[in-house]
């Protein structure tokens, strides 16, 4: 529920980005602390099955995330959240939590927002995989919501309209699209982005 009926914010980091499929009165880059955008969730539904699990983001614990804030009515969080829940909570593995965000819009505004982090605890945390673990994944996966690798791909294109380079997401895109080794101008990860 909003807090005293008011506005509630949600912090979008990976497909809730470019895809956020409800209605907002504000959109703004901002930033969450205390967590990292990270490839570290077994998808079964969206992009994988059981069968053949696809990778998507989550939030992990350190460091801190760029993304994108909406702010809902209070009128509309009701449906707002119910379209999040099932959208997110399909199988457990993201915690709805409340966390502050800074909201980089030039004005030094800070808000509490709903944002999605992963559950460690949950069988579909994929702890420890090497990139091109990542990359095998990502490649092969295909779920209800399309290809794993479009999703990725739309994901790096929603960041880097922020400014935003991430250097594991550049690697496995530059293997998708046919590219061998490293790519010659792959950036370090934004450091907002990693663990400290």
């Amino acid at each position: 529920m909003p807090p005293h009926g008011g506005d509630v914010w949600v912090f979008a980091y990976g497909s809730l980005m470019w895809n956020p499929g409800f209605a907002f009165a504000e959109r703004c880059e901002a930033r969450l602390t205390g967590a990292h955008r990270t490839l570290c969730v077994y998808s079964f539904h969206h992009r994988g099955t059981p069968e053949q699990p696809g990778l998507v983001l989550g939030l992990d614990l350190g460091g801190s995330c760029r993304g994108i804030a909406y702010r809902v009515a209070a009128a509309d969080w009701p449906q707002t959240h119910a379209y999040l829940t099932e959208r997110e909570q399909i199988s457990g593995v993201y915690r709805e939590v409340t966390r502050r965000i800074s909201l980089l819009d030039g004005t030094g505004r800070e808000a509490p927002a709903v944002a999605y982090l992963v559950n460690r605890a949950h069988p579909q945390y994929a702890r420890g995989l090497t990139l091109q673990d990542q990359l095998h994944l990502v490649r092969r996966s295909h779920g209800k919501s399309g290809p794993n690798t479009d999703y990725v791909v739309a994901t790096v294109k929603a960041l880097e309209g922020l400014g935003i380079r991430d250097a594991a997401l550049a690697f496995i895109v530059h293997h998708l699209a046919g590219g061998h080794g490293a790519p010659a101008d792959l950036p370090q990860a934004d450091e907002e982005d990693t663990l400290p």
